[in-house]
């Protein structure tokens, strides 16, 4: 044992026996331990926190998805009924233009039978007048005034036998 006194290998390993009895008594295990527990407590919430933000993530890009498909689906049925007012109000265009077309057209008709009408009261006015000159002036040749006076007393009779 005198030999082991004089090795100084045997004074280390009391010093290090030492002071793993210190370390032990003051408790540096706990401490270390509680620090890890700290950090991992503080790593645990770390990660749900960033569990939670991934899923508030996902939730708004589903809403955001929706609300592009709903933007979607609203803009593709402005597109269809504008297009269908479109329709609608070309239809109703050509249906009053050709109305409108048709109305013209009748009093254009309407006019021309109007003119033709008057021309012929007038044709039938010249010609009517024509005939009683031509009828005047033959009737003025051929008849004397003998002739003349018992033509206007007959036809005078005539006319009071018809009024009576």
């Amino acid at each position: 044992m005198a030999h082991l006194l004089q090795d100084p290998d045997f004074y280390e390993a009391i010093g290090l026996v030492i002071l793993i009895g210190i370390v032990l008594s003051q408790g540096v295990f706990k401490m270390i331990g509680a620090q890890l527990d700290a950090r991992a407590a503080t790593i645990q919430a770390e990660l749900q926190q960033a569990q939670t933000l991934r899923k508030e993530a996902e939730t708004i890009l589903i809403d955001y998805q929706q609300r592009a498909k709903a933007a979607k689906t609203e803009a593709e049925a402005i597109v269809a009924e504008t297009r269908a007012e479109a329709e609608r109000f070309a239809s109703e265009q050509r249906a009053q233009l050709k109305d409108q077309i048709e109305r013209r057209s009748q009093m254009a008709q309407q006019q021309i039978a109007q003119a033709e009408r008057q021309a012929m009261l007038e044709i039938r006015k010249l010609a009517a007048d024509a005939a009683t000159a031509a009828a005047e002036k033959i009737i003025t040749a051929k008849l004397d005034e003998q002739r003349s006076a018992a033509l206007v007393s007959e036809s005078l009779k005539e006319l009071q036998a018809k009024l009576n």
